[in-house]
Formats: C-alpha cells, structure tokens, sequence
C-alpha cells in the first residue's frame, strides 16, 4: 500500500471518535487527548467531562488521540483542544496543519502538558502561541490561585481566591509574547523550592501567572498549566475554568470592550 492511502486511513482513524450529536449545535469543537507517560489516566474521565459539556452547552465535540486529524481540514471546528497533548509530537504535515488553521481564523485552547516541549527552539511558531515556555515545577503542593482578570470568562465559576493542588510550572519568556494573565499563583501559599533531589526551582516571584490569553496569528489562544490528575476533571470548579477559556476562544464573547 502507497502512503497517501495509509495516510488517508490514519486521518480517518483520528476523526473516527466523534460521538453521536444532536444537529441544532452552537459549534464545533476538536480535542487532542494522546496519552503520555505521565498523563492517560485522566484520558477516559477527561472525555466523559468533555462529553457532558457538549451535551450540556450544545456544542459538537470530536474527541481523538490521533495527531493526524491535524492533516485533515480543520475549517469546521471554531476551536482546538491540546489536551495534555504537545504539538512537539506533531509531523510536519501536523504542524502545517495547525498553523495553516490559526493563520485562517482559528483558535486554539492548551491545556497543562500542553505547554511543554521538551527541546525549545525546534518549532518556534508553537512555543509562541504558547505565549510562555515551561522551565520547571516543584512537586505537587496546594497553593492559593487568585483571579488576575475576573472580566474573562475562565474565571466565572471560581472564587476569588481559591485552593488548589497542582504541578506549578515555572515560566520564560524567550520571545517575548505579550500574555493576559487570568490566573495568578501565589508562591507565598506553598514551597516553590520543594523539588527531587538534583534539580532546582526557585519560583517566579510575585508575577506567576497559570492561566492566561492572548492573540496569535487570526485567532485567538486560551491556556492554562492546571490540570496534572485525574482526579481534576471531576472537579466542578475546574471545569468551569476549562469550559469558561474554551466558550471565550470558540466565541470571542464575556469580556467587557477593551
């Protein structure tokens, strides 16, 4: 078998979990969910969450662990979901794929694992519609999270400060991409130097976003580092912050004019 055949039966694969879906729908929605060394146990939760998010604010979800859904016409989904899924595993036809759809309109929502790859420099365009590049993370702590734009709609169904356990990634900025912070953590709320013995992490100091937007290319980027376990895709609170970031990057709707 040639390879456009295997690729034809690869992008078929990638799209082939869409579920079943009532036709009167807001909006079409493509999630990347691949499973990873440190992250597949949430992968089946995650999806029930997602799928009751669909139902629930009628819009259509296309759910895959297949990067090559990339190589297919992304025109119809208002946005994609990197969940827990860097596009440093993408091919070149992917990454053309990605770039071509944000240049066009699209707009793009990355989740925790997400923002991490693993050798900076090899895909620039990425790390900038990142916006930050991930450096490190202490070992998992509870920490107070508080609201840096209480106006987007991440932000909606939290407190104004609020609890939570997580991997707080530290940040660089090596291209100086312009971000909105929506999240900030406090380090004075856990120990940003509890780390493995031979590594070291010292924290970002007062400014530490871990939610943030921005604009890229046509479209428009909703990031957030939260999101390490399984356990979180139960929780109401962090749903909303998901579904909150993922309805304002479809929509472009929830903030005041700026």
């Amino acid at each position: 078998m040639n390879a456009q055949p295997l690729q034809a039966l690869a992008v078929a694969a990638a799209i082939a979990s869409t579920p079943a879906l009532a036709a009167d729908t807001q909006f079409a929605v493509l999630v990347l969910a691949m499973p990873t060394k440190y992250h597949y146990e949430y992968i089946p939760v995650a999806r029930d969450s997602f799928e009751k998010l669909a139902r629930l604010h009628a819009f259509e979800l296309t759910w895959t662990a297949q990067p090559a859904a990339f190589e297919a016409d992304l025109s119809k989904y208002a946005a994609v979901v990197l969940l827990n899924s860097s596009g440093e595993e993408f091919n070149e036809a992917q990454r053309a794929g990605l770039e071509r759809y944000m240049k066009a309109g699209g707009n793009a929502v990355v989740v925790h694992r997400a923002i991490i790859v693993a050798k900076p420099g090899q895909w620039p365009w990425y790390e900038k519609l990142v916006g930050r590049n991930f450096v490190i993370h202490p070992m998992l702590q509870t920490a107070v999270v508080t609201k840096a734009d209480a106006t987007h709609p991440a932000t909606f169904g939290l407190p104004d400060r609020w609890l939570w356990s997580d991997e707080w990634y530290e940040f660089s900025n090596p291209y100086g991409v312009t971000i909105h912070p929506i999240l900030s953590v406090d380090e004075r709320s856990y120990d940003p130097t509890k780390i493995w013995p031979g590594q070291v992490a010292k924290g970002m100091g007062g400014d530490h976003p871990v939610s943030w937007w921005h604009s890229y290319e046509q479209g428009r980027v909703f990031v957030t580092a939260l999101g390490h376990n399984v356990e979180m895709y139960r929780d109401g609170r962090y749903l909303d912050h998901l579904w909150g970031g993922l309805w304002w990057a479809a929509k472009g709707l929830g903030q005041p004019p700026r």
